[in-house]
């Protein structure tokens, strides 16, 4: 007789709520984590608070998932933002809604999500056991167990709930992407997704440590072609630009030659603030154009604009011509930056690429190469945008696998009487 119905490979938050769904259902299920604790990277998600979801639709989640979202939508649809939310409020971790309807945990803590995780995890019976996966056990081409370093462990059915390769020191080191390709599954090649970006030139790396809450952006394609455009919050960095405009942004990246383009006064068009910058000018006639710009630009952005003005920061502002009170404006209002890339995978928040999803049944999440093997979260080639819709993805492909292993057990164990 085996130990266990099914096993679930990956103890992040995928992988936790797949093992609660199935073992809900009856299921004796074995949670199976390479790391000494579970949901390594759930606790530093939203910055330590973890964004829990989005408290919208399940279409909303669709459009805000860019990368293959067709392909969830039975999956979202059937565990929507709702019922993320339902399950945490009734288990003991009360939710609050903020900007941009981000849901967290009204304590502001990850830990808050992982107790509630645990505790169900516990209540429902589900054995956790730390090793690795190193080889997921067939017997006719159907997945019936797993091998870890230690000993065969046997069940009806496996879902992969690895991550991707984001954070590899959490955990995510890519071993379901192995895993399932020695199962015949086509493996889309993981990049970082929600990820800063490298960018060319000094400019950036002069303003580091500035960030910007209410600027436009724009990712532009190398024929100029708007790839994104989106409005909220930019920091620079030393290597470049960072913040949710540009980690949402790095999602539509193609190929070479990309740049942004940032809309640093969106409140104005072009003849109010032209207007604004004459009566700073006049304001500020006396002083020099570093000193006279302060009312309108953070001050060290002001070295950076005044330079691809080709403007001595020591010059008068009596002196600034209107050919270059004209440029300014249009500088103002349509900042470009050359982008030389993402930053490494590993400094991702989530992974683009992965187990192809033509390759995966939408419905239940099981493999169409191997019967008995079912995904769940990031391991699949499907990505949002920042603001909770990942994790809502996490928990919305957790329940339809776990729900549909289960039930392939129960059918399997039905037709033996």
């Amino acid at each position: 007789m085996k130990e266990f119905d099914g096993i679930v490979v990956g103890g992040g938050p995928a992988g936790m709520f797949a093992a609660i769904t199935a073992a809900e259902l009856g299921q004796r299920v074995l949670l199976l984590e390479r790391n000494d604790r579970l949901g390594r990277k759930l606790l530093i998600t939203g910055k330590g608070r973890c964004n829990v979801t989005n408290d919208c639709s399940a279409q909303d989640v669709l459009q805000n998932t860019p990368r293959n979202g067709r392909f969830l939508y039975s999956a979202m649809t059937a565990f929507p933002p709702e019922r993320t939310k339902a399950f945490f409020e009734s288990h003991g971790c009360p939710l609050k809604t903020e900007r941009g309807n981000r849901v967290f945990p009204v304590s502001d803590k990850a830990v808050s999500v992982l107790d509630c995780l645990r505790r169900e995890l516990r209540r429902q019976n589900v054995t956790l056991r730390t090793g690795r996966a190193e080889k997921l056990l067939t017997s006719e081409g159907r997945v019936i167990g797993v091998r870890t370093g230690e000993e065969s462990v046997f069940a009806d059915w496996v879902i992969l709930a690895t991550g991707g390769a984001s954070y590899p020191a959490t955990g995510s080191t890519g071993d379901g992407y192995r895993l399932a390709g020695e199962m015949g599954h086509t493996i889309v090649p993981p990049e970082g997704s929600l990820v800063p970006l490298e960018t060319i030139g000094p400019d950036c790396p002069d303003m580091q440590g500035l960030s910007l809450r209410n600027v436009g952006v724009k990712l532009l394609s190398a024929k100029g072609k708007v790839l994104y455009k989106d409005f909220g919050e930019l920091l620079f960095t030393h290597f470049g630009v960072s913040g949710p405009t540009v980690l949402s942004a790095s999602c539509h990246l193609k190929g070479e030659g990309c740049r942004l383009v940032l809309d640093l006064k969106p409140a104005l068009d072009e003849g109010k603030l032209d207007s604004r910058i004459q009566r700073d000018l006049s304001l500020y006639c006396n002083r020099s154009m570093e000193n006279a710009l302060t009312d309108l630009l953070p001050r060290s952005m002001i070295p950076v604009v005044l330079r691809r003005l080709g403007v001595a920061p020591e010059s008068q502002a009596n002196s600034f011509s209107k050919q270059s009170r004209h440029a300014l404006v249009e500088l103002l209002k349509a900042f470009p930056i050359e982008i030389a890339g993402k930053r490494p995978v590993s400094e991702a928040i989530i992974t683009s690429g992965g187990v192809k999803v033509s390759e995966i049944d939408p419905k239940t999440m099981a493999s169409k190469k191997a019967p008995g093997l079912y995904f769940a979260g990031e391991i699949m080639d499907c990505d949002a945008y920042t603001g909770g819709f990942n994790l809502q993805i996490a928990w919305a492909t957790a329940y339809a696998a776990g729900t549909a292993a289960a039930k392939s057990a129960i059918d399997k164990t039905d037709n033996l009487y």
